[in-house]
């Protein structure tokens, strides 16, 4: 397979409707449909989990009803199997919490005409200072 040319295009169009789905509670359950039931993997605050259900449960635990996000930057690459990698940095605030720095990286592999999240890394930038 060749490098995407779309790479870019896509990065953003999948963190949009990705951020989309998860930001409001009532859809949050949709995203099971971007992640591949047995191959997915998903590191979210340093907890690893693999497939579609566990990443699931995960999600589906989260208690907080309200998001705010802004995004700094989308930074995508073209892979040679023709997925996409991204790289997202912004701020979060959940809720009534101070807002807080984060990054999420995805890997997009290809699916037909379309792609599933193959690796998804969340983590805030929350640092304990001694």
């Amino acid at each position: 397979m060749a490098l995407n040319p779309q790479y870019d295009a896509i990065g953003k169009g999948f963190v949009q409707q990705y951020y989309t789905l998860f930001d409001d509670p009532a859809q949050r359950p949709n995203l099971a449909n971007m992640y591949n039931v047995e191959t997915s993997f998903m590191t979210f605050e340093g907890v690893q989990l693999q497939g579609a259900v566990k990443i699931m449960e995960k999600l589906n635990s989260l208690t907080f009803q309200k998001i705010g996000r802004l995004i700094t930057s989308v930074d995508s690459q073209p892979m040679f199997d023709g997925g996409v990698l991204i790289n997202v940095l912004g701020r979060l605030q959940c809720d009534d919490d101070p807002p807080h720095p984060y990054m999420q990286t995805f890997v997009l592999k290809p699916l037909g005409d379309s792609f599933f999240v193959q690796h998804d890394i969340f983590r805030l930038g929350i640092h304990d200072v001694a």
